[in-house]
Protein backbone atom coordinates (compact mmCIF):
# COMPACT_ATOMS: atom_id res chain seq x y z
CA UNK A 1 0.00 0.00 0.00
CA UNK A 2 1.33 3.50 -1.11
CA UNK A 3 1.60 6.04 1.94
CA UNK A 4 -1.41 8.65 1.99
CA UNK A 5 -0.14 12.31 1.00
CA UNK A 6 -2.16 15.94 0.74
CA UNK A 7 -3.32 15.86 -2.87
CA UNK A 8 -5.57 18.79 -4.85
CA UNK A 9 -8.72 16.84 -6.15
CA UNK A 10 -11.07 18.60 -8.68
CA UNK A 11 -14.66 16.52 -9.60
CA UNK A 12 -16.60 16.85 -12.51
CA UNK A 13 -20.40 16.55 -13.40
CA UNK A 14 -19.41 14.44 -16.78
CA UNK A 15 -16.36 12.14 -18.19
CA UNK A 16 -15.58 14.65 -21.23
CA UNK A 17 -15.40 17.56 -18.58
CA UNK A 18 -12.81 15.17 -16.73
CA UNK A 19 -11.17 14.06 -19.80
CA UNK A 20 -11.12 17.92 -21.33
CA UNK A 21 -9.18 19.12 -18.12
CA UNK A 22 -6.90 16.43 -18.17
CA UNK A 23 -6.27 17.07 -21.56
CA UNK A 24 -5.70 20.78 -20.56
CA UNK A 25 -3.62 20.30 -17.88
CA UNK A 26 -1.11 17.81 -19.67
CA UNK A 27 -1.01 20.75 -21.80
CA UNK A 28 0.07 23.13 -19.11
CA UNK A 29 2.58 20.25 -17.70
CA UNK A 30 0.47 20.36 -14.44
CA UNK A 31 1.48 17.03 -12.41
CA UNK A 32 -1.76 15.31 -12.33
CA UNK A 33 -3.94 12.30 -13.52
CA UNK A 34 -7.18 11.48 -13.51
CA UNK A 35 -8.34 8.94 -10.84
CA UNK A 36 -11.42 7.59 -9.11
CA UNK A 37 -13.59 9.60 -7.05
CA UNK A 38 -12.40 9.13 -3.54
CA UNK A 39 -14.82 7.48 -0.81
CA UNK A 40 -14.57 10.76 1.27
CA UNK A 41 -16.14 13.07 -2.04
CA UNK A 42 -18.72 12.82 -4.60
CA UNK A 43 -19.78 13.99 -8.01
CA UNK A 44 -21.79 13.30 -10.88
CA UNK A 45 -18.81 11.44 -12.61
CA UNK A 46 -16.71 8.49 -11.07
CA UNK A 47 -13.23 10.68 -11.88
CA UNK A 48 -11.66 13.16 -10.77
CA UNK A 49 -8.48 14.77 -11.28
CA UNK A 50 -5.50 14.21 -8.55
CA UNK A 51 -2.38 16.90 -8.64
CA UNK A 52 0.42 17.48 -5.55
CA UNK A 53 -0.33 20.74 -3.60
CA UNK A 54 2.23 22.59 -5.52
CA UNK A 55 0.21 22.93 -8.40
CA UNK A 56 -2.80 24.52 -6.86
CA UNK A 57 -2.12 27.99 -8.63
CA UNK A 58 -2.08 25.96 -11.93
CA UNK A 59 -5.12 23.46 -11.08
CA UNK A 60 -7.21 26.47 -9.65
CA UNK A 61 -6.42 28.88 -12.85
CA UNK A 62 -7.48 25.29 -14.93
CA UNK A 63 -10.99 24.87 -13.23
CA UNK A 64 -11.77 28.46 -13.40
CA UNK A 65 -12.05 28.54 -17.02
CA UNK A 66 -13.51 25.14 -17.81
CA UNK A 67 -16.48 22.94 -16.28
CA UNK A 68 -15.17 21.89 -12.70
CA UNK A 69 -17.33 21.12 -10.18
CA UNK A 70 -15.34 21.37 -6.87
CA UNK A 71 -11.66 21.48 -6.02
CA UNK A 72 -10.72 19.26 -2.95
CA UNK A 73 -7.16 19.28 -0.60
CA UNK A 74 -7.51 16.01 0.83
CA UNK A 75 -5.18 13.03 2.09
CA UNK A 76 -5.49 9.97 0.02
Amino acid sequence: MRPKELRIVVTFETTTAAMAFEAAARRQKVAGRLIPIPREITAECGLSFSAPPGERETVKSLADKMDCQEIYELII
